[in-house]
């Protein structure tokens, strides 16, 4: 049934075959996002909602790609109209990691909605026998450094500084990939490794003779938290049921962040985006059962004051449904001052538009200054 409903393809074959989005009024009846690949919570909450839009006439093609950038790189050239992913919304936005070499630069990103679950994500999952039990205690053990994954290693970092420890107070331990970051914990040559509560290989882990647990980071432990979110503010407190031994009597109290985040640019015009969001809100008993991740998208699970800000439309659909409060507004407006700040610094710095490392290392220089100067964090600064 998915399948008569859904056109799935690859981002490159999209790419090729399909002619530059119009800017239509209106949500179009046959339209497409980027996500994961076929085997992430994220491509599987949205095919959940393509089938619940398709009881309503609309055709969603739900496009997997590999990569962030092979994510973007459709809705910035106005192939699809919209994109599920992760934090690479805000790295977009920020101009940084890929995004602020070559053609890209900062983006005027917009949020439509976002999925808010009930498993916590990007935390420090550690082995029972390494007793770690608070995230000082994990001063001296082997952490998993994951080689080309700027995102887990840059969570552990900040999971480091929130017990007030960085990665001189711990043994290195590189890995080639995420898999294999738990898979060491496994074999007993890691002490601890980033996953989510809900990751399927935790449950191998929790099952072998070293055992799995989460540490817990309380809201209430301010001085914590606080530099923690130093490092990677895109985090906010959660008490999370879903995941690994958790349940509603099980809880884990740690932190997340949305996933997937659904995003377009801001030339979407604002009835299309009100429509989705609308059709999203509406439709969401057909579809909030359908995986543990797509129940994240209610209405009353948005975190507003996040790091990117959201369409016009969306907030005007929030607005109607008594959601969107004039604080929600004005946390908005100072988003879009940071957008436009950052893409005007672009544009008069002489290292923008370049790829050698020279080129980008002046880039964030220039933006972190430039970010600094007018009262805002840079929060990437290299």
């Amino acid at each position: 049934m998915i399948g008569r409903l859904i056109h799935v393809c690859t981002a490159i074959v999209l790419w090729s075959i399909l002619p530059a989005t119009p800017l239509a009024e209106g949500l179009p009846k046959t339209f497409a996002w980027t996500a994961y690949g076929t085997t992430s919570a994220g491509y599987a909450a949205s095919v959940a909602v393509a089938k619940a839009l398709a009881e309503e006439g609309y055709r969603l093609r739900v496009l997997p790609a590999k990569n962030d950038i092979s994510r973007l790189t459709p809705l910035k050239n106005k192939r699809v109209q919209f994109s599920a992913g992760g934090v690479a919304a805000l790295q977009a936005q920020e101009g940084v990691l890929d995004f602020g070499k070559g053609r890209w630069g900062p983006q005027s990103i917009r949020v439509v909605v976002m999925a808010w679950g009930q498993e916590n994500v990007a935390l420090p999952v550690t082995a029972a026998d390494a007793n770690i039990r608070k995230a000082s205690d994990l001063k001296g053990k082997r952490i998993a450094w994951v080689v080309g994954g700027p995102s887990l290693n840059h969570s552990m970092t900040a999971w480091l500084a929130y017990g007030n420890l960085g990665w001189e107070d711990v043994v290195k331990v590189r890995v080639p990939g995420f898999k294999q970051s738990i898979q060491g914990m496994i074999d007993g040559n890691i002490d601890a490794a980033i996953a989510s509560t809900n990751t399927s290989i935790l449950f191998q882990l929790d099952s072998s003779p070293r055992g799995l647990h989460f540490f817990p980071a309380p809201a209430a432990e301010k001085e914590n938290w606080a530099r923690f979110n130093k490092v990677a503010p895109w985090f906010v407190p959660h008490v999370a049921t879903a995941g690994v031994g958790l349940s509603e009597a099980n809880t884990h109290e740690g932190a997340t962040y949305g996933y997937p985040v659904l995003i377009t640019y801001d030339w979407m015009s604002d009835d299309a985006v009100y429509e989705l969001v609308r059709l999203m809100h509406t439709k969401y008993d057909s579809y909030k059962d359908a995986h543990p991740t797509a129940g994240g998208f209610a209405m009353d699970r948005q975190v507003f004051k996040w790091l990117v800000p959201f369409h016009p439309g969306a907030i005007r659909y929030f607005t109607e449904i008594g959601l969107w409060t004039e604080s929600d507004q004005a946390h908005n407006d100072k988003l879009l001052q940071r957008q436009r700040l950052m893409q005007a610094t672009w544009k008069k710095s002489k290292g923008s538009g370049g790829n050698s490392q020279t080129q980008y290392e002046q880039w964030m220089k220039t933006r972190a200054a430039a970010l600094t100067a007018t009262g805002f964090s840079p929060i990437w600064e290299k």
